[in-house]
């Protein structure tokens, strides 16, 4: 693994120590030696991750991570605070700051390569989401996490401890701000975990009889858990184990005996980071399939279908398949719209695609092309098949009145349907889409209200 580390500390000696340790491993590294050059160099720059001293004259390290912090476009990068005191109010302002880490000197070289590598991963993961976002989204999410409601609203958190003292102060230490929940077996805890959707998982690696390192692996190997932070709690001296966690993942640690104002801090800032991860995966997912989806019906649009027929077309022909298309488009819809208003007429399009999707099967994929034109994609149908599921859309549609707050009462749609299907190994989804249409204008020609099919 490599990345671009920004290296921040008044005094020279310090500089060139992390910076020597850091290029050994392979990592870019930048310097600065004061809070104003670093901020410059953040903001030219974007490293992927900042290790940052707190006593610094002018600036110091706790405002410069808080502006880092603060800023939207910035925010994302972690922050590991670096410095000579080990006061546990020291690490606390940090964390309250926005830091994701603190490292006390003289720097142990384990923990310092085990924390940049493992908030490095995260950087990865959320500049690939922020790369997929729509532009600004990113930045309004930092806002509505920081500022509203989420900000305020207790996290949910699972503890994972079968020593009944030690998982009570834990909670203890949470209740007043987080709804917690605690599972002494580790069983129960992963089944649990899958079937809950839990903002951060506590667990501690010292527990009675349970390997706590396989319990986080199962964590992180499941689907519905991969994502969810771990928090561990691990001894001062078992430095192995915790390198062991860090590289399969674990997000944040605390070193026993625990401080209960540094474990709320980290807590509050590992909720807040799955929360900002969720909501940005979310409209990832939501921008995805907008670019593939009609928003008034919910329906593939134009686009899709022309990527997705043409590979299922060339899928039958290669293995002797039969497949069909139905080309379908409203009667008289222009009437409704006019008489009626185009609100009526979306109405209309949404019942109408809510028919359909009862009446095709799972494999089948249905489309909007445009207006009140639809296709409907039927693998391993012939032409017979089709023509009687497309007569069964058609009753479907005009057997039942639309009720859709039309000034004159429930509206009677019909439509019309134009079948066609693969007629030979030379065939292709644009000669088969024009059968279709065919078919359809036919349909249109003998009095709408029917299907047609027409052969090439």
């Amino acid at each position: 693994m490599t990345a671009r580390v920004l290296v921040v500390d008044d005094i020279l000696a310090n500089v060139r120590l992390l910076e020597a340790k850091l290029s050994a491993e392979y990592f870019d590294v930048v310097t600065a030696m004061n809070g104003t050059d670093a901020l410059d160099a953040i903001r030219r720059m974007k490293p992927d991750i900042v290790l940052l001293d707190v006593m610094m004259p002018g600036i110091d390290g706790i405002e410069v991570c808080r502006q880092i912090k603060g800023d939207s476009q910035t925010h994302h990068i972690p922050v590991v605070m670096v410095t000579a005191l080990d006061q546990p109010e020291d690490r606390v302002k940090g964390l309250e700051a926005g830091a994701d880490d603190f490292l006390t000197k003289p720097v142990n070289d384990m923990a310092l390569f085990c924390r940049v590598k493992s908030l490095v991963r995260l950087k990865m993961l959320t500049d690939e989401l922020r790369a997929r976002s729509p532009n600004g989204e990113a930045v309004r999410l930092v806002n509505r996490l920081e500022n509203g409601d989420a900000a305020a609203r207790p996290g949910k958190v699972l503890i994972i401890d079968n020593r009944a003292t030690a998982s009570e102060r834990t909670k203890a230490a949470l209740v007043p701000h987080h709804e917690v929940t605690v599972v002494d077996d580790p069983l129960t805890a992963v089944m649990h975990a899958a079937e809950t959707r839990y903002e951060l998982i506590i667990i501690n690696l010292d527990m009675d009889n349970v390997d706590g390192l396989r319990l986080c692996s199962q964590l992180k190997s499941l689907e519905r858990t991969r994502q969810t932070p771990i928090l561990i709690v691990v001894a001062p001296d078992d430095h192995q184990r915790l390198l062991r966690a860090l590289d399969m993942g674990v997000n944040d640690y605390l070193i026993r005996p625990i401080d209960r104002q540094e474990l709320l801090a980290r807590a509050n800032t590992q909720i807040k980071r799955c929360r900002y991860t969720d909501q940005l995966r979310s409209h990832v997912q939501a921008t995805m399939e907008l670019a593939v989806t009609d928003p008034l019906t919910g329906l593939y649009n134009r686009r899709y279908m022309e990527t997705q027929t043409t590979a299922l077309v060339e899928h039958a022909i290669n293995r002797g398949k039969s497949l069909s298309l139905l080309a379908l488009d409203v009667d008289h819809f222009k009437t409704v719209n006019d008489e009626n208003g185009h609100a009526v007429g979306d109405r209309v399009l949404q019942e109408l695609a809510s028919r359909l999707k009862q009446s095709i099967r799972n494999i089948d994929m249905i489309c909007r092309i445009g207006g009140e034109e639809f296709v409907i994609v039927l693998p391993s149908t012939n032409a017979e098949v089709a023509a009687k599921i497309a007569d069964r859309m058609r009753r479907s549609i005009s057997g039942k009145p639309f009720n859709v707050g039309a000034r004159t009462g429930p509206l009677t749609v019909t439509v019309s349907i134009g079948v066609a299907a693969v007629e030979g190994s030379s065939d292709t989804m644009e000669a088969i889409m024009k059968r279709a249409d065919e078919a359809l204008y036919s349909a249109k020609r003998q009095g709408r209200n029917r299907v047609n099919s027409t052969a090439a």
